[in-house]
């Protein structure tokens, strides 16, 4: 089932089914097992659907957005919670989370894509050990 998205004057047909099982199978990963949903949100929206990535970091951005809160309210309920860790990293998330867009702007699309295929072979690597 496809539909058509317009953003900035330009179209772009999706397929909406695979999209929604998508996100969803990401937000469960994500949140079983604590990490960020954006390294496989991305892809997924880039790749699998075929999305611009002016069209995918901020629409990746907020649908994990949801999610995380979700899970970090029911890990807090959980206990799984360290304040100091998080007073440290928030005011960097948010500066971070400024920042990052801004300087993304000013490059050019290919180069924001082979830094986020760099980071995310180091990241997978790093998951299986082997880095």
């Amino acid at each position: 089932m496809y539909t058509t998205i317009e953003f900035w004057g330009q179209e772009f047909k999706v397929n909406i089914v695979i999209g929604c099982i998508g996100a969803f199978l990401i937000a469960v990963m994500s949140s079983m097992f604590g990490f960020g949903g954006g390294p496989f949100m991305v892809p997924l929206m880039a790749v699998v659907l075929g999305l611009p990535m002016f069209v995918v970091v901020g629409s990746s951005l907020l649908a994990i957005f949801f999610s995380t809160a979700m899970s970090s309210l029911k890990h807090y309920s959980l206990g799984n919670f360290d304040l100091d860790l998080f007073l440290v990293m928030f005011p960097a998330a948010l500066l971070a989370g400024w920042l990052g867009p801004k300087i993304a702007k000013r490059l050019n699309p290919l180069h924001v894509k082979r830094v986020a295929v760099v980071g995310l072979t180091l990241l997978g690597l790093s998951l299986v050990g082997l880095f």
